[in-house]
């Protein structure tokens, strides 16, 4: 089994910063990718930003220039550095991983996600 877990989630006021972390764990063989999504009241699950294992990013436009995606590779797990944060920013956040296990099969895992609220 593999589990993806989040952490680093909270409420911090408009303007300030939070590091969120997630790390995989269980019966894997090569991690492929891992991001973030986001889930805020009223709108769709959107994607915030994917690292995959070559090193490339991605950014959804809203959140360019002030988020910063890393993974730590030996530790399987993915950071995501939040800064200047406003209030549209709160959602909850999930991480994914993109896992290939032994068997093999490649499958996309989520955390239970973490809530991130920016107040005024």
């Amino acid at each position: 089994q593999v589990q993806v877990v989040e952490s680093g989630g909270g409420l911090v006021q408009a303007g300030g910063s939070l590091r969120l972390s997630c790390a995989a764990s269980g019966s894997i063989f090569r991690i492929d990718g891992m991001g973030w999504y986001r889930q805020a009241p009223g709108k769709p699950r959107e994607l915030v930003a994917g690292i995959p294992s070559g090193g490339s990013t991605n950014y959804a436009d809203s959140v360019k220039g002030r988020f910063t995606i890393s993974r730590d590779n030996a530790k399987n797990t993915v950071y995501l550095e939040m800064n200047s944060l406003t209030p549209e920013d709160t959602a909850v956040y999930y991480c994914y991983a993109v896992v290939t296990t032994r068997v093999p099969r490649t499958s996309t895992y989520w955390g239970q996600g973490t809530q991130v609220t920016v107040s005024s």
